[in-house]
């Protein structure tokens, strides 16, 4: 399973999401994917649910409290004080690939700063 962890600021639109996803996607070398995911809260946004559905697929959230026992290579400290870990779209990726996840790319920032991406698999 190939699951993509974004993170993104309230002003962000579905190219800032999009652009992210590219990002991240080409790190990796390519490849298809399973489900993007974001904090609980973030995953019923409209932005994220539109950008799911132009995806056609499964647009998860992940809870704060598995989100904090995810450990990142990334370490922000606002992401840390809001949200218990050190990178959201990281931990949402390897929270939601499951427990024998690794990183295939780390996080990635959408040009206009909006968004963040980062790709886990199991």
């Amino acid at each position: 399973m190939r699951v993509v962890g974004i993170g993104f600021r309230a002003a962000a639109d579905l190219a800032s999401l999009q652009d992210a996803l590219q990002q991240v996607l080409d790190a990796a070398g390519g490849g298809g994917i399973d489900a993007v995911v974001t904090e609980a809260a973030k995953a019923r946004e409209k932005v994220f649910r539109e950008f799911a559905q132009v995806l056609g697929l499964p647009g998860l959230g992940i809870t704060a409290q598995d989100l904090g026992q995810m450990i990142t290579p990334t370490q922000s400290e606002r992401i840390q004080d809001r949200f218990g870990t050190g990178s959201l779209a990281e931990a949402a990726a390897l929270a939601a690939a499951g427990p024998e996840a690794r990183l295939v790319a780390q996080r990635v920032v959408s040009g206009d700063g909006m968004a963040t991406a980062a790709l886990a698999e199991s």
